[in-house]
């Protein structure tokens, strides 16, 4: 069984951080959005990978290489971005008839990932949402069959929503699915969907069964990935504990702190995540995820993203601020 979890999308939603830091490395719960991910995956018995990557692609390399040396890597270049349909093609190659697990990298849920991998049949994760029409939509029988799949319906028959997790068993007729829309130009949204190719397994006899996950971060937008974050937090145990040199400062727990922060004369949390190297003082943060090397004075946050080497000084603010950023709110 390989995995693959492509990551090639701008994150364009997460604007400014998303400049200069990919989507899945953004700090979470005291991890990141890509190792809550391989680990999971790890635990459950994977460990060969194929990240399929492009914007920003190279930090991704950097930080698989350097936090997951055992695992095999493969690193495959989706340059010209046409779709997760595309970029799951481009590992064809690598994959060859192996069984896969594809797990989109802004994708996190609690499910028995070691159930869907070893399961006779090919599988996909659903969810039940309100309003279907931004999603892939699963059409399913009272068997848990998949009867049908269509990506971002104006007109949805079903509110069962795919959330990025597709264990596939027919391989071959995956590829040869894609190849065909892709040869052919069918694109929906403008993209090679994969939902399309699915259908098209479908359509060819593939059996698919729907499997519901018991939870679903969204990690795509500030908002719900603050959101994520206090509740992983609380998931993860995270516990940071006051330590001396957290001088005149008070912990109000869920709270991830990194390495090497100098906090003082200051209150974090509840649901705060900071990166390490951080420097806090005179400072109220919560519910918040703050990057590493960042340094807070007199400044009162709630509900805000930090990006990395930041500095911010004065007054008390709602913030979504990228890296490399100095601002004086005196």
């Amino acid at each position: 069984m390989k995995a693959i979890i492509p990551l090639a999308g701008a994150g364009t939603k997460l604007r400014p951080h998303t400049y200069t830091q990919p989507k899945a490395l953004i700090p979470l719960a005291g991890k990141t959005v890509l190792s809550i991910i391989v680990d999971q995956l790890r635990d459950a018995g994977i460990n060969e990978f194929i990240f399929i990557v492009g914007y920003l692609g190279e930090k991704i390399q950097d930080y698989v290489k350097a936090n997951y040396p055992t695992i095999t890597a493969h690193f495959v270049y989706q340059n010209d971005r046409q779709g997760i349909g595309h970029a799951v093609r481009l590992a064809s190659n690598i994959v060859a008839n192996d069984e896969i697990l594809i797990v989109l990298g802004d994708t996190i849920c609690d499910y028995d990932v070691s159930a869907v991998i070893n399961s006779n049949t090919s599988m996909i994760g659903v969810r039940k949402v309100d309003d279907p029409r931004s999603f892939g939509v699963a059409e399913i029988d009272c068997d848990a069959n998949i009867t049908h799949l269509v990506e971002k319906p104006h007109i949805p028959k079903s509110n069962m929503a795919l959330v990025g997790i597709y264990k596939i068993k027919e391989t071959e007729m995956l590829f040869q699915c894609l190849d065909v829309n892709i040869k052919q130009g069918i694109k929906t949204h403008g993209e090679y969907s994969i939902t399309d190719a699915l259908d098209c397994m479908i359509k060819n006899g593939a059996h698919v069964n729907a499997f519901k996950v018991d939870s679903w971060f969204d990690c795509g937008k500030r908002e719900s990935l603050l959101e994520s974050n206090a509740t992983l937090l609380k998931k993860f145990g995270a516990k940071a504990e006051l330590r001396p040199e957290y001088e005149n400062t008070v912990l109000i727990q869920p709270v991830s702190i990194g390495k090497g922060c100098t906090i003082k004369n200051s209150i974090v949390g509840p649901n705060a995540t900071i990166g390490d190297d951080t420097t806090i003082d005179f400072s109220i943060v919560k519910n918040s995820i703050i990057g590493s090397f960042s340094n807070l004075f007199d400044i009162v946050l709630d509900d805000s993203l930090i990006g990395s080497d930041t500095t911010i000084r004065g007054e008390t603010r709602s913030l979504n601020i990228g890296d490399n950023t100095d601002i004086d709110l005196g």
